[in-house]
């Protein structure tokens, strides 16, 4: 599982329920370090995931649990994928449906959709193409949204407003450059998480700037300059980890 190059523009606000709430997501795989890979992965994208090992688990977690979608490995240690969706489906009809199969034979993946599946990625994969998927699926079936009217993104008081394209910090506007402010953006959507220069490089740059992480502390001290100065700081630094964006202790 390789994480692939994403386009800035795509970081955006997670996606919802209908009532506001986080969309939630059942990850089904005997791995147990898949399933913490992914249910990370998902967490970080906005979704509340829960793993689950086995057919029983799975059955009882979706009763309990409730998913909008279920990431469904083919093979499990108790039965097979296929009767676990059909299980899964009698309990939640309209629950999304995305395997997750190491065997990439043409027939086994017919099987999978023409059990009901709503799409397959085969091993090995990358977190990327699994999130994208998942989103797809998501928006396909009307299942999830953004929530409604929500174009801002407020940290303290700093504010990015995405349909204006404009920053402002305790009312006064903030002029930043496309680059500046999609790295802002991505610390936005993630307030008091630190993320490391490698995941920053790759959301906002691609891997085109290789192992170069000097790219990422120029941008920041340019933020810092723009958005911290004279003010009480909200962009700092976590030594040997990465950077994070909080709001003012006081």
């Amino acid at each position: 599982m390789t994480p692939r190059p994403t386009d800035p523009a795509a970081t955006a606000l997670p996606l919802v329920r209908p009532d506001g709430t986080r969309v939630r997501v059942l990850v089904v795989d005997d791995e147990p370090d898949l399933t913490e890979v992914l249910c990370g992965a998902l967490a970080y994208e906005g979704y509340h995931a829960r793993p689950a090992a086995d057919r029983a688990t799975a059955v009882r977690a979706t009763a309990e649990f409730r998913p909008d979608a279920v990431i469904l490995d083919v093979m499990l240690p108790d039965a097979d994928g296929l009767t676990v969706l059909r299980e899964i489906r009698a309990e939640l009809p309209t629950v999304c449906v995305l395997f997750l199969t190491a065997r990439d034979a043409v027939e086994d993946r017919v099987a999978g959709i023409r059990a009901g599946g709503d799409d397959y990625v085969t091993k090995p994969f990358s977190l990327d193409e699994v999130t994208a998927r998942l989103h797809g699926l998501l928006r396909r079936a009307g299942m999830a949204r953004r929530s409604e009217g929500e174009t801002a993104l407020t940290v303290g008081d700093l504010v990015l407003d995405e349909e204006a394209h404009e920053v402002t910090r305790a009312g006064e506007v903030i002029a930043l450059s496309p680059t500046e402010y999609a790295l802002l953006r991505l610390l936005m959507n993630h307030p008091r998480q630190v993320l490391s220069k490698t995941l920053i490089l790759e959301r906002i740059w691609s891997y085109d700037y290789g192992h170069h992480a000097h790219v990422v502390e120029l941008y920041i001290s340019y933020l810092r300059k723009k958005v911290d100065a004279g003010r009480s700081p909200m962009i700092h630094t976590v030594r040997g980890v990465g950077y994070v964006l909080k709001p003012p202790t006081s």
